[in-house]
């Protein structure tokens, strides 16, 4: 239980320093209490007690203030006052509001935006840190705690925690799939991890044959291997279990291009230009799908779409043939 606390906590801001940027606590002009307002929760005095640190009784006058038609420096004031409140009392539900308000007022703002990373960032460390004191020998507290070690880069620590979560429950869920993505994923993979990477995956089809992302890595890694018939049959697979897995439909398109199938390649990369349509790599292979079935004004359109969105990514970037 300690070492996933630890752990989990390490995810963890402070609260105070981040919600009162200098250019937001300076002095706002006064706002005139509506018809029906409680003199004792103007605005005004709603932030004084604020910043006295009365949040409890500030919370009401701040919650109001924020949805005014008042001066935006002002509600803006409100808003950061009233989400500092709500966390210093632990009032989630509360932060949410305030969170939602500030989001929709102000959605371009940059200091807004700032502290909304770090109220969210807090929310989230909170709420783990519940996990990890009420449940801190479940599946999904060692899967928090799994995931945080990752961030931090502690692959044999995370690979030992997905181990033990498997040793402790074999029929759990999505452990060998996140196994597998782990090990893929490691600095330091060699051909041994790849090799046991796919059979985690291939563990995780037969606990769970739902999971879409282990089918399309699957593929991938055959793909990767010139196995065109295991890498379409893994990707159709993936498209059929989520419908809006938009790689999985490009890189269907591309094995059965790769293997002259150009026919059926049409339909998938059809797909997937929808739904990437920034995505070069789409109109080309949908474009040299239609070029080689005889239809050459739908092709020409494709590729003049890939030549345009090469010409307008970042130079370097390699598009998939």
């Amino acid at each position: 239980m300690s070492r996933n606390l630890c752990t989990i906590r390490i995810l963890s801001f402070a609260v105070i320093p981040w919600l009162f940027p200098s250019q937001l606590i300076a002095q706002t002009p006064k706002n005139t209490p509506g018809p029906g307002t409680e003199p004792s929760l103007t605005t005004e005095k709603a932030i004084a007690l604020a910043e006295q640190g009365r949040c409890k009784e500030a919370i009401p006058g701040l919650k109001r203030a924020v949805t005014l038609q008042g001066p935006a420096e002002q509600r803006k004031k409100a808003g950061v006052l009233g989400l500092r409140c709500s966390l210093t009392l632990d009032s989630r539900d509360t932060a949410l509001d305030f969170v939602r308000a500030l989001g929709h007022q102000f959605p371009q703002d940059p200091e807004i935006l700032f502290i909304l990373v770090h109220a969210y960032s807090d929310l989230s460390s909170r709420t783990a840190q519940d996990l990890g004191r009420n449940a801190p020998r479940s599946v999904p507290a060692h899967k928090l705690n799994a995931e945080a070690l990752e961030m931090q880069g502690k692959w044999d620590d995370a690979q030992r925690e997905y181990e033990t979560i498997i040793e402790e429950h074999p029929d759990a869920a999505s452990i060998h799939y996140l196994l597998g993505r782990l090990l893929l994923s490691r600095p330091d993979g060699n051909a041994q991890s790849v090799e046991r990477a796919k059979q985690e995956f291939k563990k995780e089809l037969q606990i769970d044959p739902q999971n879409a992302g282990a089918e399309y890595i699957l593929g991938e890694m055959a793909r990767q291997e010139t196995q065109w018939d295991d890498a379409i049959a893994h990707f159709t697979r993936a498209t059929k279990l989520d419908a809006s897995f938009g790689d999985a439909y490009m890189s269907l398109g591309f094995c059965l291009v790769s293997v002259r199938r150009y026919e059926e390649a049409i339909p998938p990369l059809e797909v997937a230009v929808r739904m990437q349509q920034g995505n070069p790599s789409a109109h080309y292979n949908l474009a040299v799908a239609l070029s080689r079935t005889g239809k050459k004004e739908e092709a020409e359109k494709e590729f003049a779409i890939q030549r345009q969105l090469t010409q307008n990514s970042a130079p370097g970037e390699a598009k998939q043939e």
